[in-house]
């Protein structure tokens, strides 16, 4: 599989990283397809179904996550005709980025007692533990520990 080129920087910010990340899956629906594939669901109209979104809003969303190179499709593993979606190993690389955005909300967007969904442990049924950056050294950093380092400007010779 070619490749993918990384989308055109964000011109206000052309080193960040986190810019050109939003560029490809910052938008609602690019995330929540995400989600879902995460969650095994594969086809075209399942995704339509679970989230209600419109036919051509999703086939653009899916076709970006494609290009990009985070999802591939494929024949349906049942035989029909049907194409499925499928995460590549760029989309895989995704997933800490799920769980972060699953334990936020489950922290900061739900009343104590209210009902959510929760991602568990197949093996133990148990919910992860928070998710948390840690040093090189094992040491766990917080933002005060922390601090972005421009890249150096390039000298033309």
């Amino acid at each position: 599989m070619p490749r993918s080129q990384p989308p055109d920087p964000t011109p206000a910010s052309p080193t960040c990283p986190v810019a050109r990340s939003v560029d490809v899956i910052g938008d609602k629906w690019s995330l929540m397809i995400l989600r879902d594939v995460f969650d095994g669901v594969h086809r075209f109209g399942d995704i339509q179904r679970n989230l209600g979104v419109a036919r051509n809003i999703l086939s653009g969303r899916l076709g970006r996550l494609v290009e990009a190179g985070i999802l591939q499709t494929r024949p349906a593993s049942d035989g029909t005709n049907y194409l499925e979606y499928g995460l590549t190993s760029k989309g895989e690389s995704l997933f800490p980025l799920i769980v972060a955005l699953q334990q936020w909300g489950e922290r900061n967007l739900f009343a104590r007692g209210e009902r959510h969904s929760r991602l568990v442990d197949k093996t133990t049924r148990k919910p992860l533990p928070l998710m948390s950056p840690h040093a090189s050294d094992g040491r766990a950093v917080s933002r005060a520990d922390t601090e972005v380092k421009l890249p150096r400007a390039r000298r033309d010779t």
